[in-house]
């Protein structure tokens, strides 16, 4: 942690911007690069402290995620295991409030360590304070930039695992399980994941990507019931509390006419699923934003809902392409 403060005091002193890495797996960079200092978090350790009928887990912001998972689900504590496959580092977690088939980490997180880049300053912060959101935190938001997660801490217990999703359902039925365990859902999870291509695999192309690309748009349950009656045809959903449906944006990606193996020039869309945007071979980051600008235009025009993107854009500046993905309306 020293080291990682005083990068940050030099960066501070010279004016020399900088960009904290994690994993790097929900990055585009732009072609120019990025000029400044890249601070790649490295703080390792996971520890497991047992608590009467629960069970405390600290990893270290460079721990890779999935061994994070793995490791809770092999003592066979639940709330990580649809979390499985997902690429990066667990110090990435809390800031986009990663998810995946029903679960997300704001409900385990308990804790999370962080170091305040303009006074250099350790603080923890409660699960509470990190101000949770669908796929987001105070450090996507208001105080992007602000910190450095050094540690993250989570709340698990032993228990049945999380049957929230029908494509989890559905492999499971597929193995014949009828009473799944949290390792069962982690595999089913894995053969899921794989045969979407987002399980990192050098010899399968469709996992040169950044992951999901756009997220999940969430509306009012009203605006899908107008879409349902504008189109005579059922709009898939997933309900939340509230009033509120989560849209598969894979669905509406496909119906804007975009489906999987789409080329636009060195870049694509992946032929197992319509939410990767992959390089097919010589893509720059330019033909990446260029293809995503196309989607979320399209989206938008056909359904009236703008799309949000996943990844962080480093290096681009003003860029109006970035301005155009990261704008919101509904």
């Amino acid at each position: 942690m020293d080291q990682a403060a005083a990068a940050i005091k030099w960066s501070a002193e010279q004016e020399v911007p900088l960009f904290v890495l994690g994993g790097g797996s929900n990055l585009v960079v732009s072609d120019r690069g990025f000029d400044g200092l890249v601070l790649q978090v490295g703080f390792t350790g996971l520890e497991f402290t047992s608590e009467r009928d629960r069970t405390i887990v600290r990893a270290g912001a460079g721990e890779r995620w999935d061994d994070v998972v793995s490791a809770a689900v092999a003592r066979g504590l639940a709330g990580l295991e649809c979390l499985s496959g997902i690429p990066g580092t667990t110090g990435g977690t809390p800031i986009q409030n990663v998810g995946a088939y029903g679960q997300d980490v704001s409900r385990t997180i308990t804790a999370v360590t962080v170091l305040e880049r303009a006074t250099g300053t350790k603080t923890v912060m409660t699960s509470a304070e990190c101000r949770f959101g669908y796929r987001s935190s105070r450090f996507k938001g208001d105080d992007a930039g602000r910190f450095v997660v050094c540690d993250v801490t989570f709340t698990l217990a032993p228990g049945p695992p999380t049957l929230a999703y029908p494509d989890v359902l559905a492999e499971l039925e597929r193995r014949s399980i009828t009473t799944p365990v949290v390792l069962d859902v982690r595999e089913a999870v894995l053969a899921i994941r794989r045969r979407k291509g987002m399980v990192i695999d050098a010899l399968d192309p469709d996992t040169r990507s950044v992951g999901s690309f756009f997220m999940n748009p969430v509306v009012e349950a009203d605006y899908r019931a107008r879409l349902r009656a504008e189109r005579g045809a059922e709009i898939p959903g997933y309900e939340l509390p509230g009033g509120q449906v989560k849209i598969p944006a894979a669905w509406l990606i496909e119906q804007s006419g975009f489906a999987k193996g789409h080329r636009s020039g060195g870049a694509g869309i992946s032929s197992k699923h319509p939410l990767a945007i992959v390089n097919r071979g010589g893509a720059t980051a330019r033909d990446v934003l260029a293809l995503a600008v196309q989607i979320k235009r399209q989206v938008a025009d056909r359904f009236g809902v703008w799309l949000r993107p996943e990844p962080a854009f480093v290096g681009f500046g003003d860029d109006p392409d970035v301005a155009f993905l990261q704008e919101t309306v509904n």
